[in-house]
């Protein structure tokens, strides 16, 4: 998965921090520290870790992403990560 979305919001910056959805890697997560959770009213689940927003950000730097883009919407923050695919020759 070349794209990881992380967010938290504004007035609890020092998190949790929502690093990924139902479909993303459970290995990454578990490296993230992060548990599948359910929030009540919701029908999705994400998986969130008790880490900083920023020490996320950073573990993701370490495994090869880069944040492309940031914004703050209402009183949520969000971070797009993307990781190069490295393209493999089979010639």
């Amino acid at each position: 998965m070349p794209y990881v979305f992380v967010s938290t919001q504004i007035r609890l910056e020092c998190g949790p921090t929502i690093c990924g959805d139902e479909q993303s890697d459970p290995e990454l997560m578990h490296y993230l520290g992060a548990t599948l959770t359910k929030q009540f009213g919701n029908n999705f689940k994400e998986w969130r870790t008790d880490l900083l927003p920023r020490v996320v950000l950073d573990r993701l730097e370490a495994k090869g992403y880069r944040v492309i883009s940031a914004t703050g919407m209402g009183q949520t923050m969000v971070w797009t990560m993307h990781k190069k695919q490295v393209e493999l020759n089979t010639r």
